[in-house]
């Protein structure tokens, strides 16, 4: 079986500066109906939460978009979800019980990349305690596929993307799955403008980031545009820029990086004090605690 990360490692600089792209929140305005519509349903289905159907959604919501773990991997956003909810006062007043994760738990430390094919080769492989999340994992890819279209790139997104092309080698880099990433990008016509789409089948954003750009550009000629904290992560591991989209600014952060931001990133005036403003507004955008707490 090839290995689908070895195109990242075969990239090769054709312009001076590598710019990464996270997709779902950042280019597309996908993640509010993704996880209200299909992850969430999904798992109060499928993991018998009907009895405290209000609160596993707040929960799944809190956990996937409205905290420092927005845009994480559906295998620990799972994970974290149910211990959440199990620990909900809410949840024991009504005696429901939590499903046991320990199977995804074990599988989660070992797996480097956590996808759909890596799942469905292990439970293959006899791991029935996998089984529950492969049944969950593609009823939440089945629902996608059916309610998820027609959502368009944020405004300003195709001008920004034809900016970026015109010094700078483009990637997509998500933890979505590769299949459902392509289809977006290839709907709304702006498939050309990156050379590879980077899924969650390709590793990590830390990993991708590594494999394509560190090492081949100057670190500070690789900026990392995205929505969650990971993205502003798989930058810092890499010595890397970060330009942050914040949730509920997203047209108003599109509209300042084709103004202002590309220009000073390709000018060499992007690091120290301006990428620490937009970096603060960031963090203070997404909180640590729940809600609910």
């Amino acid at each position: 079986m090839s290995d689908p990360a070895q195109v990242l490692r075969d990239h090769q600089p054709s312009k001076a500066f590598f710019v990464g792209i996270d997709s779902d929140g950042c280019i597309f305005d996908s993640m509010e109906i993704k996880h209200k519509e299909c992850f969430a349903p999904m798992f109060i289905k499928h993991w018998n939460l009907q009895a405290v159907s209000k609160y596993a959604r707040e929960v799944w919501e809190f956990v996937n978009l409205y905290s420092k773990t927005r845009g994480c991997n559906r295998f620990p956003a799972l994970v974290s979800a149910i211990k959440y909810l199990g620990k909900r006062p809410e949840t024991l007043a009504r005696n429901v019980s939590m499903p046991d994760l320990s199977a995804l738990e074990d599988w989660i430390s070992r797996e480097s990349k956590l996808g759909n094919s890596t799942l469905d080769a292990e439970v293959a492989g006899g791991n029935t305690g996998l089984a529950p999340v492969k049944i969950w994992s593609d009823a939440v890819n089945a629902s996608v596929k059916d309610i998820v279209h027609g959502v368009p790139p944020f405004p300003m997104v195709r001008e920004t993307l034809e900016k970026i092309n015109e010094s700078a080698d483009a990637m997509c880099i998500s933890q979505t799955p590769v299949d459902a990433l392509e289809r977006e990008w290839e709907e709304h016509g702006i498939r050309e403008f990156v050379s590879t789409i980077a899924g969650q089948e390709r590793g990590t954003k830390v990993q991708h980031l590594e494999m394509a750009a560190k090492g081949k550009y100057p670190s500070d000629k690789i900026l990392m545009i995205g929505d969650a904290p990971g993205d502003l992560k798989a930058a810092k591991a890499n010595g890397a820029l970060f330009y942050p989209i914040n949730p509920g600014s997203e047209e108003a952060c599109w509209q300042q990086l084709y103004d202002e931001a590309l220009d000073k990133f390709f000018s060499g005036q992007y690091a120290g004090a301006y990428e620490k403003e937009l970096e603060d507004a960031f963090e203070a955008s997404l909180p640590e605690t729940p809600t609910w707490k």
